[in-house]
């Protein structure tokens, strides 16, 4: 919206409150940065047993979603690398980053089936854009 905030505001220093706003952006978009469409191909891509097939395979699906998206997860995908980089004083490492960004921007249209086992694949393809983000962009 055209909201102009004062981010100097002192309600703004506790970071919770602005990884949240970001977590509830994505959680909250129509449609998730991997837009459903897309879905299963990353699953399939991330069960992969070649590792090198595997990522050649996520690595051309991330260059196949809608530019907003590709551009979207470019950014993101880099602050939060940049966030992974300060893990000593965070605690957020790749796999904490990949569980907590994982079903927010990766998800099936219908939550039919085993959200467990999608829980876990969801997780991973993040962890592999995160690991993999030189080559990925």
């Amino acid at each position: 919206t055209d909201e102009h905030l004062d981010l100097d505001d002192g309600r703004w220093e506790d970071i919770h409150v602005v990884t949240g706003a970001l977590k509830l952006f994505f959680r909250e978009l129509p449609e998730p940065l991997v837009p459903f469409s897309h879905f299963d191909k990353f699953i399939a891509a991330i069960k992969m047993q070649d590792p090198t097939r595997r990522g050649q395979c996520i690595r051309d699906l991330v260059f196949s979603l809608p530019p907003a998206h590709h551009d979207t997860m470019k950014v993101l995908f880099c602050h939060l690398c940049r966030v992974i980089e300060y893990k000593e004083e965070n605690r957020m490492s790749v796999q904490s980053i990949a569980i907590v960004f994982g079903p927010t921007l990766l998800r099936p249209a219908s939550e039919e089936g085993n959200m467990a086992m999608h829980m876990v694949f969801q997780n991973q393809v993040v962890e592999h854009i995160l690991n993999q983000y030189s080559y990925i962009f």
